[in-house]
């Protein structure tokens, strides 16, 4: 029987197969003097050049019908090439067509051998896993995904699935997609008694809370899965639908938290820095045609962020610095500096860019007033122990804290914040029963896999993007 490899497989143990027989599948990217085929198969960055036989009767029927795009089946014998660009070429005994593509229909869609803008790859969704960018991307996020359950699993973290509905928003602010099997009709008074929940229920933004009580029991958990947020902004950084990975640790306080953080990023940037190479190089390849900036940028971003330990400062010391160098430079930010308010991109971005130098920045120690109810009270009766972790061109990629585990102040602080505890019953319940110092951070996978492969918008690192006015396929 012949042995079937991807084309990945075949040409990084080619020089092991010469003058044997195999089987290929693919898509042909290319066909070039009517003789050689560029295969790919969606596992690597990289085709496998087929040469067809001018003796071989069939072959040249093949090259009377083949079109780019096509789906084939090629069994041949694995040749030494002469060509400089590949170690190894198949040539070609047999070859099945498993459907040829229209000429017509594929000048009018993005496979087409040239550059197309990322808006018109958005257009054809269903189509751009076939391009040689997206593949690319959705590659490096396989990893990505792969390394962070790795990490979690190595370091005796329990994965956990929370629930997508939910009757409550963890961060108590923000729109949330609604949920219902009701005919909901205009200036109509709903009696939700008579829903499928018997209760108003909606996508939930966060398993966080629910993280949280598992965390009291096991001790260590994660989860990683889609959330939901109905807000109505269309920045190059934002999703209505995305991925969360949120793990809560218990007897963990906030430095502890800010050193998982680290150490979490710096392992999954240097898993695909060594698992994904290929596929970074095209991509810096890529953003040095595109963006004109200079060889290896990307690549030296990625590994600025391995070499030197994150920047570590509080949220009053940020507001010193911002507020100096606004005086000193002269800048001119947009939205005043003031100790209390929230910080805006403008000031995140400069701070990790310009003033520490695209190092990773960790702030921790934020004012209550801009911070969940969740978040453990300070003694200065002015700011909770949270944190945020902003990166380079990104801003704010990881939000956590350390969580409020004292029944009363937690109870005061979602008065003050006018949270529902009645929903939340159970939430405070937690803190009656064995409650201890515990911590946790959400991180945003999505801005994850957009600052890895370096893309401008973060629509065009996950498969089928869902933001306003954009549902399809």
């Amino acid at each position: 029987m012949i042995k079937k490899y991807s084309v990945k497989k075949l040409l990084n143990q080619g020089k092991f197969l010469l003058n044997k027989k195999v089987l290929v599948e693919g898509w042909i990217r290319s066909f070039r003097y009517s003789i050689f085929i560029s295969l790919n198969d969606g596992s690597t960055i990289q085709n496998l050049q087929i040469v067809l036989s001018t003796n071989n009767k069939l072959d040249k029927i093949i090259m009377k019908k083949i079109t780019i795009g096509s789906s084939i089946k090629v069994i041949g014998i694995v040749k030494q090439s002469i060509g400089k660009k590949q170690y190894i070429e198949l040539q070609s005994l047999d070859i099945t067509i498993y459907k040829l593509v229209n000429p017509e229909i594929f000048q009018k869609s993005i496979l087409q051998p040239k550059r197309h803008s990322f808006e018109k790859l958005r257009e054809q969704a269903h189509l751009r896993f076939q391009t040689n960018i997206f593949s690319c991307i959705m590659r490096i996020r396989h990893h990505i995904a792969f390394s962070i359950h790795k990490y979690f699993h190595e370091h005796g973290f329990f994965y956990l699935h929370t629930p997508i509905i939910t009757t409550s928003n963890c961060e108590g602010t923000g729109k949330m997609f609604q949920i219902t099997t009701m005919d909901l009709k205009k200036n109509q008074l709903i009696d939700y008694a008579k829903d499928f929940f018997k209760c108003k229920t909606y996508l939930s933004v966060s398993g966080q809370l629910e993280a949280e009580s598992a965390a009291l029991g096991l001790g260590k958990v994660y989860t990683f899965g889609p959330v939901f947020r109905a807000e109505n902004s269309n920045t190059s950084r934002h999703l209505s639908e995305f991925w969360m990975i949120e793990p809560e640790i218990a007897f963990y306080h906030l430095e502890e938290n800010i050193n998982l953080a680290e150490k979490f990023l710096k392992f999954v940037i240097r898993y695909i820095v060594e698992n994904s190479m290929e596929d970074l190089i095209f991509l810096n390849q890529c953003l040095e045609k595109w963006k004109k900036k200079k060889k290896n940028s990307l690549l030296e971003k990625l590994e600025l962020i391995l070499k030197f330990p994150f920047k570590k400062i509080s949220y009053t010391e940020t507001i010193k610095i911002l507020d100096q160098e606004e005086k000193k430079k002269n800048i001119k930010f947009l939205h005043p500096i003031i100790w209390g308010m929230d910080l805006k991109s403008e000031h995140e971005q400069y701070l990790v860019d310009k003033y520490f130098k695209k190092i990773p920045v960790i702030i921790f120690d934020y004012p209550c007033s801009i911070k969940a109810f969740y978040m453990r009270m300070n003694n200065d009766g002015k700011t909770v122990r949270a944190m945020d972790v902003l990166f380079p061109e990104i801003g704010e990629i990881i939000g956590g804290s350390q969580r409020e585990e004292r029944y009363d102040m937690l109870l005061q602080r979602m008065k003050d914040t006018n949270i529902d505890f009645n929903k939340l019953w159970w939430y405070l319940d937690t803190r009656r029963f064995g409650s201890v110092p515990h911590s946790g951070f959400g991180l945003g996978f999505d801005r994850l896999v957009q600052f890895i492969t370096g893309m401008n918008n973060i629509r065009d690192v996950i498969p089928f993007p869902r933001t306003p006015n954009n549902a399809d396929f």
